[in-house]
This record gives C-alpha cells, sequence and structure tokens, in this order.
C-alpha cells in the first residue's frame, strides 16, 4: 500500500474571507501563484465556473517532462471552502483541501494536500529525494507570490504533521 504525505500549510491574508476566497475560486489566479519552473498552463477554456464537479485541465512540465493533469473539484462551499483532486496528472493521490476562516478583518488560509506516489518502493524514495522538497518550494513560491499580490500577509507557516 501506498504512504499517504500531508503538506499543510497556514497563511493570514489581510482581505475579508469574501475577497479572499474570490482569489482562489478564480481558477485563472493558479498560475499567477504557481513557479515558472512548472511552466503551468490551464488548458480548460477561461473563464472557469467554479463549483463541485468542475473539471480543469493543465499542461506543465516537471523536471523536463510534459505532464497533463486533469482536477475535479470535489465540494465548493463559496467562502469556506473546496476541494480538488486529481483525476489524471503524476500523483497516485492528490486532494487538496483549501479552507478559508475569518480572523480579525482579515482570513486565515490553510491548504492541506493529502497525496501518494505512484510505483511503490520507488515513489518513496523519489519522495525523499525530491519530490517533498519540490513540493516545499512551490508551496514557498505561492506564500510570496500571495502576500505580493493580495497586500500584506502574515507570514504562511508550515503546520505540524
Amino acid at each position: 500500500m501506498a504512504r499517504t504525505y500531508h503538506l499543510r500549510r497556514t497563511q493570514y491574508i489581510d482581505l475579508p474571507v469574501e475577497e479572499t476566497f474570490e482569489f482562489f475560486a478564480d481558477a485563472g489566479n493558479l498560475e499567477r501563484i504557481t513557479p515558472e519552473f512548472l511552466n503551468f498552463r490551464i488548458i480548460t477554456p477561461q473563464p472557469i465556473d467554479l463549483h463541485s464537479g468542475t473539471l480543469i485541465d493543465y499542461r506543465l512540465q516537471l523536471y523536463g517532462v510534459p505532464l497533463r493533469w486533469r482536477t475535479r473539484i470535489e465540494e465548493y462551499e463559496p467562502n469556506k471552502r473546496f476541494i480538488d483532486v486529481q483525476l489524471r496528472g503524476p500523483y497516485r493521490l492528490w486532494r487538496h483541501t483549501h479552507e478559508f476562516t475569518a480572523e480579525g478583518n482579515g482570513t486565515r488560509m490553510l491548504d492541506h494536500v493529502e497525496y501518494q506516489l505512484p510505483l511503490g518502493v520507488l515513489g518513496s524514495v523519489a519522495h525523499g529525494v525530491f519530490v517533498g522538497r519540490t513540493l516545499e518550494k512551490i508551496f514557498d513560491y505561492r506564500r510570496d507570490r500571495i502576500a505580493g499580490l493580495l497586500g500584506h500577509t502574515a507570514p504562511a507557516r508550515k503546520v505540524p504533521r
């Protein structure tokens, strides 16, 4: 059985929940907060109406290998959370929960990614060698871009597993 890994991040954004959620519910903004080294592009025609059941197709490159990725919005609760799951892509399992909670005059955003790699033991080795670090790098970049695009935000924290 494949091992399930977890990546959790929390970040305070100095905007009301409604404005913060609106930014993340616009699928086009995903390109804006994804590192350039992934050559990430949404290939589903935009604008995309995000709701439960929405399918989104992407193209990216990882270590020079071109990949296609398809996700489905599994759950969608406006101004609270949405969950995207991989239907096709590089992971055996990818389930990304985005949660938004009002905190003071702003928003506490939580990202929780549950993922599994293919290839059994080789996948575990790949996680230790580069996959885990690459995901950390991607989410560090996201934190910094979110801060730059949405104004002053408190630094994101890694949440203990």
